[in-house]
């Protein structure tokens, strides 16, 4: 990890330890409050358990032009992006994407897109619906890889995370507490619960916390209506097209629908918040993401709108482009933040068992 980031956050985290003005704000100080001296692994969890709020920064006495300088967040989100290059695997690709997201993101969705064209002008598999363009094999053939990819990925990336973190061997009530935390997404509502300050220093709002959620569960239902039509059609011998009143039907348009909102939302927001409370480095990239989600809900809505017309061959061509892009960039895109909250939230309830 790069050295100079992880001074300045010491430098800053050693200040704030003495003020413990912002001790109630969220769980970055009280486990910020424990420590006497800052590892780099310390500095590194703490990174992580941040959520980027900024009530922080906008409540202290010592941010510019006061001579300490004081920029927590954004000492902070350095880190956490520097941690996610580091840890990442293959190294390299993250750097990339951080560096060039959206044009990354625009070609590979183009590149499969052009590439599934390409199978139809080979002519119909002679399925029906959506097989009539592609088969159901292929379809396994091209995207079980392509999904196998990020979970092996990150799952390095993790381990590797959790030794730098010296995490210690994991109990279920730790594991239980972080979900909680997760599903909740209790540091996105401030200290107090009135919401955090993200985009208006003098508006505290629950808009980001409801934006992630919508994204979250949107994500999940979307999640579980491909694992629902899985199932149905390997064991219940019920392939696709479904019916509008199906369970995949019932859970994939309304995660596709919370997803649109989801990621509308949360580009709004980080346009109109201060790139220097963040890491800016990592803006394209980040921005890239939310696009690749947006692309992703809003392709598989419009693909089952268009599904007896003309233009659903290139509708469906969009949407695996943009799914076949999505499950290769997770480890590399800010998908994998959610993996190192997780994991970072685990440790903090170590943290809070022990204590």
């Amino acid at each position: 990890m790069q050295i100079d980031l992880l001074q300045e956050a010491r430098r800053q985290a050693e200040i704030c330890n003495a003020c413990r003005y912002c001790e109630g704000y969220c769980s970055v100080f009280p486990a910020l409050h424990e420590e006497r001296m800052f590892t780099d692994g310390n500095l590194t969890q703490l990174a992580n358990l941040c959520h980027n709020c900024r009530g922080c920064y906008y409540a202290c006495q010592y941010t510019a032009p006061h001579e300490f300088d004081l920029n927590l967040p954004k000492a902070l989100a350095e880190v956490r992006q520097d941690s996610w290059e580091t840890f990442a695997w293959p190294g390299p690709l993250a750097h990339w994407f951080q560096k060039s997201g959206v044009l990354i993101a625009v070609a590979t969705i183009v590149g499969f897109a052009l590439l599934f064209l390409a199978f139809r002008a080979l002519g119909s598999s002679g399925g029906e619906g959506f097989y009539a363009v592609l088969s159901h094999s292929a379809m396994v053939t091209i995207f079980l890889p392509a999904f196998l990819f990020p979970l092996f990925s990150i799952g390095i990336s993790l381990r590797r995370y959790w030794r730098a973190t010296d995490g210690k061997s994991v109990k279920m009530s730790d594991i239980f507490d972080a979900f909680v935390s997760a599903a909740r997404m209790k540091n996105l509502a401030g200290g107090h619960g009135d919401g955090c300050n993200f985009e208006d220093e003098d508006r505290f709002s629950q808009a980001r916390r409801l934006a992630h959620q919508a994204v979250m569960y949107g994500f999940l239902l979307c999640f579980a209506s491909t694992s629902v039509g899985t199932l149905m059609h390997y064991l219940l011998d019920m392939p696709a097209p479904y019916p509008l009143w199906s369970l995949p039907k019932l859970l994939g348009i309304p995660g596709g629908i919370l997803m649109v909102l989801g990621t509308v939302k949360l580009a709004y927001l980080k346009l109109n918040a201060d790139k220097d409370l963040g890491a800016p480095s990592a803006w394209g990239g980040e921005m890239a993401f939310i696009l690749l989600l947006f692309l992703v809900a809003l392709s598989g809505l419009l693909l089952y709108g268009l599904g007896n017309t003309a233009a659903m061959p290139t509708m469906l061509a969009i949407h695996l482009g943009s799914v076949l892009s999505f499950f290769p960039l997770t480890p590399y895109t800010k998908m994998a933040h959610g993996f190192y909250r997780l994991a970072a939230l685990v440790r903090d309830a170590q943290r809070k068992s022990k204590a």
